[in-house]
């Protein structure tokens, strides 16, 4: 090769080096927010939110920090503030008394019962805000379990159906605009949705928690009900943490039989089943961005070790980008306070 070639290389090589610059497009803030491939809004928020019994009681939940319980005058004053903040949806989760839990989990379909009587509250209160109703037996058992339990401690999945689709359509009933049914029977989807329409229930809709893993990033979520399993595990029914293609299968088995959202649970260490089950459908696709992984972050910033407010937002924003078109969060109203702010600085 001659010196004039060798000359001619180089100063291409420079003028690609110099022509290859991302950095053009970082160097200011408007820059950034013009060319961002993934914006996180409130509208991509639902607030699960938890209910007791009992009048002018508002308790923190002590594994959740800045979570709490609340009686239901409090909640509907919560809820409130809640949707004036942009939140168009909240999950709703009850806590049970001991003395209200049977081995059947009865209570979950009764019609004067606590979750029938707060969305009926709710729906008088706010009525534009979306009601999403937990569909699952552990709050109501008293085993903790998510189904109906044998002699042999085995998890029965029919007869669990057939208690599920009571306490979907008492809970319809009541007012519900979405049920969630997070148990992981199989076949639960399709009987719902097939209850649903027989009783003229055609607009309310199912968000089904399809690839719910056994997951041990719950155990906050459990001290808030007190619905921890008094017995075993739910490995049985509840998918295993290693596998992918399941989800898919799982996914694939809640479309067919009617769900209108589709949901991965939990969600951070989760990230590539969200993504999976995105290029998979186009059904909407939710995450729950669960109480461990809430707690964590918490604990982090309250012994200075992370800025909170990044963090969050930071977490939120890789469930969206990996393809979460909505998230339940325990953040959402501090999102949505944050995200008031930063439109109020633009």
């Amino acid at each position: 090769m001659t010196s004039e070639n060798l000359t001619s290389n180089n100063a291409n090589q420079v003028s690609t080096n110099l022509i290859l610059r991302p950095r053009r497009l970082r160097r200011t803030a408007t820059l950034r927010r013009m060319v961002r491939e993934t914006t996180l809004t409130v509208d991509d928020l639902i607030y699960p939110m938890f209910v007791m019994e009992g009048e002018e009681q508002k308790v923190e939940i002590a594994s959740m920090s800045g979570c709490y319980r609340y009686t239901l005058d409090l909640l509907l004053k919560e809820i409130e503030q809640v949707y004036q903040l942009g939140i168009g949806a909240i999950a709703l989760f009850p806590v049970i008394p001991e003395a209200k839990k049977d081995d059947t989990a009865s209570e979950s379909y009764n019609p004067d019962g606590l979750v029938q009587l707060t969305v009926k509250a709710i729906k008088q209160a706010v009525p534009e805000i979306l009601v999403i109703t937990d569909i699952a037996l552990d709050p109501f058992t008293t085993h903790g379990h998510d189904g109906i339990v044998d002699e042999k401690g085995v998890i029965l999945n029919d007869p669990t159906v057939e208690v599920l689709v009571k306490m979907a359509l008492s809970q319809a009933a009541a007012g519900a605009d979405m049920v969630a049914p997070s148990d992981m029977m199989d076949g639960r989807v399709g009987a719902i949705r097939q209850a649903l329409d027989a009783e003229g229930y055609v607009d309310v809709r199912i968000l089904a928690y399809s690839a719910k893993y056994a997951s041990a990033y719950y155990g906050p979520f459990r001290d808030a009900l007190d619905s921890a399993p008094r017995f075993g595990d739910k490995n049985t029914y509840q998918m295993d943490a290693a596998n992918a293609r399941e989800a898919i299968k799982e996914v694939a088995l809640d479309i067919a039989e009617g769900a209108d959202i589709v949901m991965v649970k939990p969600a951070l260490a989760y990230l590539d089943i969200i993504s999976q089950v995105k290029n998979y459908t186009h059904l909407p696709v939710a995450a729950y961005n669960v109480s461990g992984e809430y707690a964590m972050i918490k604990a982090a910033a309250q012994n200075g070790w992370i800025d909170e407010k990044r963090v969050i937002l930071e977490t939120l924003t890789s469930m969206k980008r990996a393809g979460a078109d909505l998230i339940l969060t325990y953040f959402a109203k501090e999102v949505a306070l944050m995200l008031m702010q930063v439109v109020g600085q633009n």
